[in-house]
């Protein structure tokens, strides 16, 4: 038994929690905002353990979904289903579970949530097989890993307007721009055996559409907090993760596997560099 769920954690990359941040701190910026400050207890525990609960669940789904294309990348060939330690049917039972689980969470909120809940759950469940037929799932899974926000907002506020959807749009030009560095590292690979990507998409384009996309998502983070009337601390916490952004370009810019999953991990310093100067700016008011 300890076995079967040191097996399970591992399919889940429990050991690997940079996913479980890269979901939580946008729906972070997205409460905190929504509760000018001061986001309901509840909401906050319920989004946090949703957060953690349908990460895992996507890394359950995305490794079913690519059972038989992990055995040939030198990356993923020893993650428990392409290994055969944990069985596709048993996979999909824990992905049930944890979705399952994740929902009755949910339950603990308005009826708005609930609804926007669905969409997650079918987000979470189709990005995986996107890879097949679109060089664009970092896109989709901009949009799954944003869906949170406007859940956020529904919790906290009983709706969701215009000021959730510019919030929105954040986490999904975050999301290509990170998941785009992180396919930069299989892209030698995915050429081989078929899957598709903006890494590949992207050609020699790939470092200048990184830039602009960052440039981008800092522009519509600078509109949020012009929208939300937050102030000096919450620039200069776009001010650092302008810096992480160029740090990252610089990391990527032989294209070298390493250095490009170094830039995607650096991403979790830049949500959490935003976070702080919308937590901070909220507290100099009080």
């Amino acid at each position: 038994m300890k076995e079967r769920l040191r097996q399970y954690a591992l399919l889940m990359r429990l050991h690997k929690p940079i996913g479980i941040f890269l979901l939580l701190w946008p729906t972070l910026w997205a409460l905190w905002i929504a509760g000018e400050g001061r986001p309901d207890p509840l909401v906050l525990v319920v989004f946090v353990l949703g957060t953690a609960l349908m990460r895992s669940a996507g890394c359950v789904i995305n490794d079913y979904a690519d059972r038989d294309f992990d055995r040939h990348v030198a990356r993923t060939r020893e993650r428990p289903i392409t290994a055969g330690r944990v069985g596709s049917r048993e996979a999909l039972l824990l992905f049930v579970v944890l979705a399952l689980a994740a929902f009755a969470l949910v339950l603990l909120l308005n009826w708005l949530t609930v609804m926007l809940s669905f969409a997650a759950a079918a987000l979470a469940a189709i990005y995986p097989f996107t890879k097949r037929y679109t060089h664009l799932p970092q896109v989709v899974l901009g949009v799954a890993f944003a869906w949170a926000v406007p859940m956020a907002f529904a919790a906290q506020t009983g709706e969701v307007g215009r000021l959730a959807w510019l919030l929105f749009l954040a986490p999904v030009l975050w999301a290509v721009a990170y998941d785009t560095m992180y396919a930069m590292v299989d892209r030698e690979d995915d050429l081989k055996i078929g899957i598709k990507s903006t890494a590949i998409l992207f050609g020699d384009l790939d470092r200048l559409i990184i830039g602009l996309i960052q440039f981008t998502l800092l522009l519509d983070l600078w509109l949020v907090g012009r929208q939300a009337e937050l102030g000096l601390f919450y620039l200069l916490g776009l001010a650092v993760a302008a810096g992480l952004s160029v740090y990252q370009q610089w990391l990527i810019r032989r294209r070298e596997p390493q250095a490009c999953f170094r830039a995607f991990l650096n991403n979790n310093w830049l949500g959490l560099a935003v976070f702080l100067g919308i937590v901070v700016d909220y507290l100099s008011r009080a």
